[in-house]
């Protein structure tokens, strides 16, 4: 027998607890066995070939338990998914409570979904961001006339109107998505100190950080980040910003060489997924 529980978790997270009876592991473990068993290779007989007897005396236990825990469950994992009716948005972190030969199993599957996202009057609040930069920016008698720089500008008006989104917008980011992504930067980072011949307190050392403060940093930027993601593809819906398929093969026209226009053109739905985000990015700076 087979059953589970869902549990509510802050920002848009759920925990389900799913415990398994003692025979229904003992079913998935001869499953795993018989698997292992046609992929058994000893002397004196055809492959997959062995007798039971034989084979376990070939195949560790260990390796069976992780044969079942590889295929069962994923199998319950989508099963109670389709079931929920859930829609994770990245990988599940799953922890085995208890896992005792001869017992029943109980694990716990932590899920993130689409943060719920509240616009409020984000308009508003990006007119009044633009009014005030132009009176920033009025020339008074006495002062030096600059050179305007367009580029500069575009580039300050556009992170000033990301910086208000931030601010404006309700959006709660489920901390296991912060928690995966930060783990990625930092073996990535590690990976890149070691390879320079550096230790990890000799960068901090050299950045004048503690290990705690670059985390602290590192979540910052990733919460920002992902934030940003889904406030700009919540607006893009809410006013129907689409891309239409002559805009795409407008872009891949720019792509001199066959082999990369082709390999691009295979990732429509990535360049789609840019063009409808700077598209979104216009909309908000026309204000």
């Amino acid at each position: 027998m087979i059953k589970h529980t869902i549990k509510k978790l802050p920002k848009n997270s759920y925990e389900i607890i799913v415990d398994i009876s003692a025979d229904e592991i003992e079913k998935e473990y001869q499953k795993a066995f018989a698997k292992l068993q046609k992929e058994l290779v000893v002397e004196g007989f055809r492959p997959g070939k062995a007798p039971k007897k034989i084979a376990e005396k070939h195949i560790a236990k260990e390796k069976i338990f992780q044969e079942l825990i590889n295929t069962l469950i994923p199998r319950l994992y989508q099963e109670i998914i389709n079931k929920e009716g859930l829609k994770p948005i990245i990988s599940p972190k799953i922890n085995l409570i208890k896992a005792k030969e001869n017992e029943p199993w109980q694990l716990s599957i932590k899920i993130a979904e689409k943060p719920t996202i509240s616009l409020g009057d984000y308009k508003k609040a990006i007119k009044e961001f633009k009014t005030s930069s132009k009176k920033a920016k009025i020339w008074v008698p006495g002062q030096k006339e600059e050179k305007p720089d367009l580029e500069k500008d575009n580039s300050q008006l556009l992170n000033g109107i990301l910086t208000k989104l931030l601010k404006t917008v309700k959006c709660e980011i489920a901390d296991m998505i912060i928690e995966a992504e930060l783990e990625q930067r930092l073996a990535k980072l590690l990976d890149e100190i070691q390879k320079i011949g550096l230790t990890v307190d000799a960068y901090l050392k050299s950045k004048n950080l503690t290990l705690d403060q670059l985390k602290n940093l590192y979540k910052k930027e990733i919460e920002d980040t992902y934030k940003l993601e889904f406030i700009l593809s919540e607006i893009a819906d809410q006013e129907k910003i689409e891309v239409k398929k002559e805009e795409i093969e407008k872009l891949f026209e720019h792509i001199k060489d066959e082999k990369e226009r082709q390999q691009a053109r295979n990732n429509s739905y990535f360049y789609a997924l840019i063009l409808r985000k700077q598209k979104t990015l216009d909309f908000l700076t026309s204000l």
